[in-house]
């Protein structure tokens, strides 16, 4: 497998995307994961009036830096109360985007909305995802849906496990979608990594590797919380996974905004980017070792 990681590893900083992709290559990583979410929410980017020059831009970027982009992630929403269809033509955009550097994998959330049965959800994410999979027959894009973390409400199903990921991937019944697999919020299920993939088998074409305690989705570095590193390796190798190592790691610092306050100084509210630079190289260093334990690292 090849290390991958994202690059909302650096959102915290005021960084372009292909600023974060020279700090990313820096660190070590060879390949990279685009999320939009940047671009969705400052309506820049992809989403920028000239955007056939922000796709050269990138790619260019890319290039020269020896990094190569491998898989994408779509903005969050609400695909289900999309009234105007405006969320469905940003996320087309992605699609696009996904196209023209030749991506071949777009994580797209499926959606919920409290009072919607479990079929009723199906259906409506169905509604949602066949007008995307027609847009990335065009580029062959495939569209993964993701298995969400554990969250107990009353009266909202959505989707965050495996047996019901697979039913909802065969509800969408379409040869270009299936599964990004995230260990951290399989994590906090009861069901062994190790059986969770296995039930999803072929449809496994992506990972976000992140951990967490198992009662919150905090996105730690892998051993910091509870998760099962053996049971995830050897799930992956007993369905065959030859994807991508991809760390979705949002959490090597606490959140800024919940720091207590000191007004006089602001000189490390936000950790400095040459630590966070040490802990990007940290990262690659730990995803290395990991794959190197099970023989599967590959440059």
């Amino acid at each position: 497998m090849k290390l991958a990681t994202t690059t909302s590893d650096y959102f915290a900083y005021s960084l372009s995307h292909t600023d974060i992709l020279k700090h990313i290559r820096k660190a070590g990583f060879r390949y990279a994961d685009y999320n939009f979410g940047k671009d969705y929410n400052q309506r820049d980017g992809v989403y920028s009036e000239n955007i056939e020059l922000y796709l050269y831009t990138v790619a260019n970027a890319a290039e020269k830096d020896g990094i190569k982009l491998i898989q994408a992630h779509s903005p969050m929403g609400k695909p289900l109360q999309d009234e105007d269809g405006s969320f469905l033509a940003d996320t087309m955009r992605c699609i696009d985007a996904c196209g023209a550097w030749g991506i071949k994998n777009l994580v797209v959330h499926s959606g919920y909305v409290p009072g919607l049965s479990r079929e009723e959800t199906f259906e409506h994410n169905k509604s949602f995802f066949l007008p995307l999979l027609d847009r990335a027959e065009k580029y062959e894009v495939n569209i993964l849906v993701e298995n969400f973390n554990k969250m107990c409400v009353d009266g909202l199903y959505w989707i965050d496990n495996a047996p019901d990921l697979l039913l909802m991937i065969e509800c969408v019944n379409h040869p270009l979608f299936h599964a990004v697999w995230d260990v951290g919020h399989a994590n906090m299920q009861e069901m062994p990594q190790d059986e969770a993939l296995q039930i999803l088998g072929h449809h496994v074409r992506a990972l976000h590797i992140q951990d967490n305690m198992g009662d919150e989705d905090t996105h730690l570095v892998p051993f910091l919380g509870t998760t099962n590193m053996d049971a995830v390796m050897n799930g992956l190798k007993n369905i065959g996974y030859n994807g991508y190592f991809t760390f979705e790691v949002g959490s090597f610092f606490a959140s800024s905004k919940n720091r207590r306050p000191y007004q006089r100084d602001m000189r490390l509210f936000t950790p400095p980017l040459e630590l966070r630079d040490a802990f990007e190289h940290y990262l690659y260093e730990l995803g290395k070792c990991i794959l190197e334990k099970y023989d599967c690292f590959e440059e």
